[in-house]
């Protein structure tokens, strides 16, 4: 099914048919949305999103997307020059087979009896789609995050398919730090009893664990100092009344933000895609992450953020050197900013530069 919003813009959805897990189990019937940007004629570049990300990269005038400032007429990723094509993941809420979808053999929604899912998954079932889509190769694949997660597992499951690699704001593997994380945010909805073992409804999401779940993750997303610069300690009301007041501007910012994501995220959804990034790992059943990274054959631009809590910009360091002393056209960089993990989100022209250049001259 497609429907077409402008003569540049086509979303819609793609029926891959059936798909086998990395675990065995079979979804039957997987369909994954997608943005798909500029002409058919030109190079395809494969954007990968975030946690809470979707299909929508460039999105619309009315509702831009998160990476609207990158991909654009002119821009860092040149719709004049390059199509971006761009998938809601496996597991995803915006179109994507997931917990929300209808079971075809149950014809009720999956719930939790959706089997779980990892960054693998993810790539295989987008290698489908594009394949559905005429697709045989593409110029480059990038994404931040989980993003970046899927696109170094592009490059070590169909090496050949791509020209250039692009993973940004990413490491090898998710570390204990980070898993530590994800495992309060996922403590947080479990423990809501509107949870109720994900047996909710429109009506009764467990609003409350979600929006905190998200809090969490806000805190790890951005520096200290970006947040003690911002808010600088100061007040929306008097403190030392209630436990429950919120007081301080970064407790109203938190607030906010937690109960935006709860408006359009599915619960559900985020803890699978939580799990699925504890269990990245690019070495995991391949010998460990440095014998991975022999497999990845295109040449790779890393590029990390000084301050990212979760994807140290050391741990991405070392795995650019080990692909350097394997012989591998690979180049690192670090990005200065306060902002941290969200280094990819902003700042656009610290770092786009970077995959600008080298669209051009590779």
């Amino acid at each position: 099914m497609k429907a077409t919003v402008a003569t540049f813009r086509e979303t819609g959805t793609i029926d891959i048919g059936e798909l086998v897990l990395e675990s065995g189990k079979t979804l039957p019937k997987v369909e994954l949305a997608y943005e798909r940007i500029g002409s058919t004629s030109d190079p395809v570049i494969l954007i990968c999103h975030a946690l809470t990300g979707s299909q929508h990269a460039v999105g619309t005038e009315e509702s831009p997307g998160y990476w609207a400032n990158l991909i654009k007429s002119g821009g860092y990723i040149d719709s004049d020059q390059f199509q971006t094509i761009s998938f809601n993941v496996l597991g995803g809420c915006n179109g994507s087979t997931g917990p929300l979808s209808i079971n075809p053999i149950t014809g009720e929604a999956y719930r939790t009896d959706f089997p779980f899912v990892t960054v693998r998954d993810m790539v295989n079932a987008q290698y489908k789609a594009l394949k559905q889509l005429g697709i045989d190769h593409v110029k480059a694949v990038t994404g931040g995050s989980l993003g970046g997660m899927q696109a170094l597992e592009w490059g070590i499951l169909y090496p050949d398919y791509m020209d250039l690699l692009f993973p940004v704001a990413v490491t090898p593997y998710l570390n204990d730090y980070a898993i530590a994380f994800n495992n309060i945010a996922r403590l947080a909805i479990l423990q809501d009893p509107k949870w109720n073992n994900g047996n909710y409804t429109a009506e009764t999401i467990p609003e409350h664990g979600l929006s905190l779940a998200r809090m969490i993750g806000m805190i790890t997303y951005r520096s200290g100092d970006l947040f003690n610069e911002r808010f600088g300690r100061e007040q929306r009301a008097p403190a030392g009344v209630a436990h429950e007041e919120i007081a301080y501007e970064i407790e109203s910012y938190l607030d906010y933000q937690g109960k935006k994501l709860t408006k359009r995220f599915d619960a559900n959804s985020y803890l699978y895609l939580l799990k699925a990034m504890d269990t990245y790992d690019i070495g995991r059943d391949r010998g460990g992450w440095k014998k991975a990274a022999a497999l990845i054959e295109a040449p790779i631009y890393s590029i990390s953020y000084s301050g990212d809590l979760l994807f140290p910009p050391r741990e991405l360091n070392a795995f650019i050197s080990h692909m350097q002393r394997l012989g591998k056209e690979a180049t690192y960089y670090e990005v200065g900013t306060k902002f941290g993990h969200d280094g990819f989100l902003v700042e656009f022209e610290k770092w786009a530069p970077i995959i600008q250049s080298k669209l051009t001259t590779n």
